[in-house]
């Protein structure tokens, strides 16, 4: 279980200290007795800014505000083995959650997924290796379909492909060099053979 979930159903449910147990307030379910919430004050000033959803002793997902502005700021998932699975997080901070960070064994972000049209769809993804983006894929047009494809080399973007005809498979790219030039090349058939695009 989430340590900040296990606290406060820890001092919600048992002895816990006072001062603790007036910041935490249960909520249960009307009908089976289960307990469906935990809604913590974390600093004592009057406003609920940690709200944890459980199955019981089970934490769903827990959501901050941590500024407490009244909109959340990040989403915890966790799966059946109590694991955070994805933290979900709002880009432009207004409530809206339209990004989700997957950490692996060693708590780096391996994986973003953005939402780019703020509509819960995912149409980037960003891969990252050692905290540095090593590839990304975007959905630009909303068709469902992957058409834009970036590298990355020791964290420099090296280059993007571009599905322009609406094969599936990148047919133009641009090249980026260590010094900044660039390099347009072009594969029409999509068969991976690029060429120098002919002015």
């Amino acid at each position: 279980m989430p340590a900040l979930a296990f606290c406060l159903l820890f001092q919600a449910c048992s002895g816990g200290s006072d001062s603790g147990k007036k910041n935490i307030e249960p909520v249960y379910d009307p009908t089976t007795g289960r307990l469906k919430q935990l809604k913590y004050d974390s600093d004592g000033d009057g406003k609920v800014d940690t709200v944890s959803y459980m199955d019981a002793a089970r934490v769903l997902r827990i959501e901050i505000d941590k500024d407490e502005d009244g909109k959340v700021d990040r989403w915890e998932y966790y799966d059946a083995n109590q694991k955070l699975e994805k933290v979900g997080f709002s880009r432009s901070n207004d409530g809206v959650e339209d990004g989700w960070s997957y950490a692996g064994p060693d708590g780096k972000i391996t994986r973003i997924e953005i939402s780019t049209r703020r509509d819960g769809k995912i149409s980037r993804i960003e891969h990252y290796q050692g905290e540095q983006p090593a590839s990304a894929e975007e959905d630009t047009d909303g068709d469902g379909a992957m058409d834009k494809w970036e590298t990355y080399d020791g964290g420099r973007l090296a280059s993007v492909s571009f599905d322009s005809a609406h094969h599936g498979k990148p047919d133009r790219r641009l090249v980026y060099a260590a010094d900044g030039t660039v390099k347009v090349e072009v594969d029409p058939a999509g068969t991976g053979q690029w060429a120098a695009q002919k002015p």
